[in-house]
């Protein structure tokens, strides 16, 4: 079996992943009740070789395709061949993993310039002056 490169570092040897043909769901006539191309990938977070910060980002990340035991669950029925649907649940497989290892920037909070404020104070001003001018004169009732 060959490895999957996540990272210049982290590699993931592919007997780790488990991978099953189903028969794919949906239509497609004759060949789709007969052949399974579809594909079922798990992969044991817990029992892998990847780093510790890996497993624990995995972990802790919300997604619906990582199971409450830690086993991340991939269907891929997109293709007709078994070959490709397994090719492209492998990728969809590191593109998980890669994720967790790249860091939000942090935000800065910044302020609107002294001609926004301007510029946002006399809209206000000119829409409030034409909804004084919509309202009735006390004199004349």
């Amino acid at each position: 079996m060959a490895t999957l490169k996540i990272s210049d570092t982290v590699t993931l040897d592919e007997n780790e992943v488990e991978i099953s043909a189903i028969r794919a769901q949906g239509s497609g006539g004759q060949k789709v009740n007969k052949v399974a191309a579809a594909v079922h990938l798990r992969f044991d977070i817990a029992a892998s070789s990847l780093p510790e910060h890996y497993k624990e980002r995995l972990l802790a990340r919300k997604d619906k395709r990582i199971t409450k035991e830690g086993i991340i669950v991939i269907k891929s029925q997109q293709h007709r061949s078994q070959e490709l649907n397994r090719a492209e649940a492998l990728e969809r497989l590191v593109e998980l993993i890669r994720s967790v290892n790249v860091t939000q920037k942090k935000r800065i909070p910044t302020r609107p310039t002294k001609g926004a404020v301007k510029r946002r104070l006399a809209s206000k001003k000119k829409h409030s002056g034409k909804k004084q001018l919509r309202r009735k004169v006390r004199g004349e009732e």
